[in-house]
């Protein structure tokens, strides 16, 4: 997959197949309309173009800018893209100033002059220009125009999968992570480095792994345990995954740190990969530490049965 950081990147395509948006998560609603793209494509032997933003428009244009939790970083986003087969990604800087262009400006200088589109895929709610003016029926009235052709996603369709990116936050708020893998189509997962940390975990027997992730706007789910798969370096573990404040060791901050199954490697400043399969009970405050370890030994087995 081409990707591309800016139009001035963007190399004009003879026949581009094209739909745009946040695509935060790349779920199954998206996959639906990512699949027609590629279909279109391909039936027209042409070159399938994501648009996409960064960052998320609502951290931009909210009144106090504040971060929109997302479901996958930017690099994630790229990944799960060419996963699913795009051929071309063009990701725009989204600033206070794009927020300003008109709907016929982002038909005329992206679409046509920028990329070249002879089709254009989206779904029955996109919106898109200044204040969301722009949507399918103008586009439809005037794609003769434009000189390309406007397929909408229709609402069943879109619906009949029943998924959006603000459902899947919720799911994962919740501790709900059944519900969000089922909507993603793929178990929810963060990465990050390795860091040290107060080392307690040794001294009960559970050494763990200290997750920083770096991107601020990831959306990490709610504090507990959960029984997760780690990935370091292609290898796939078992592990059981704290979010907290480590209440029972008066911690004073959030941490993510996970016990790693058959596992002795030092990896600190190294990348760790987690899946989210269940979450198996809230963090809670213990009387000292043999009690947290006895409950912990607890854990294990409850994650063994499910890994």
């Amino acid at each position: 997959m081409n990707v591309y950081y800016g139009i001035q990147e963007f190399q004009k395509l003879e026949n581009a197949v094209v739909t745009s948006g946040t695509f935060d998560g790349v779920h199954l609603g998206h996959r639906k309309i990512l699949n027609r793209l590629n279909e279109i494509a391909q039936q027209n032997k042409g070159e399938s173009v994501v648009i996409s933003f960064y960052p998320h428009p609502r951290s931009v244009i909210s009144p106090d800018n504040q971060i929109v939790k997302l479901l996958s970083t930017l690099d994630e986003k790229i990944e799960l893209l060419e996963d699913a087969g795009v051929n071309n990604l063009l990701i725009i800087p989204f600033t206070r100033e794009f927020s300003e262009l008109s709907s016929e400006d982002f038909i005329q200088k992206i679409l046509i002059q920028t990329i070249g589109t002879k089709t254009l895929v989206i779904g029955y709610d996109h919106r898109f220009g200044k204040n969301r003016e722009g949507g399918f029926e103008y586009l439809k009235e005037n794609q003769q125009n434009y000189g390309f052709e406007v397929e909408e996603i229709s609402r069943q369709d879109i619906e009949n999968v029943g998924v959006s990116s603000s459902k899947i936050r919720k799911a994962l708020q919740d501790g709900d992570v059944p519900s969000a893998a089922h909507f993603l189509g793929r178990n929810y997962s963060l990465s990050g480095v390795i860091v040290k940390g107060k080392q307690l975990g040794r001294t009960i027997g559970f050494p763990t792994a200290n997750i920083q992730v770096r991107e601020i706007a990831k959306l990490i789910p709610s504090q507990g345990v959960y029984a997760v798969n780690v990935y370091y370096k292609n290898e796939a573990f078992g592990g059981m995954l704290n979010i907290g404040n480590r209440p029972t060791v008066d911690g004073t901050f959030q941490t993510i740190e996970v016990n790693i199954f058959d596992f002795e490697k030092e990896i600190y400043g190294e990348n760790l990969t987690v899946e989210f399969l269940q979450k198996i009970r809230n963090e809670q405050k213990f009387n000292g530490l043999d009690e947290l370890k006895g409950q912990i030994f607890k854990d294990k087995e409850t994650c063994l049965g499910i890994i």
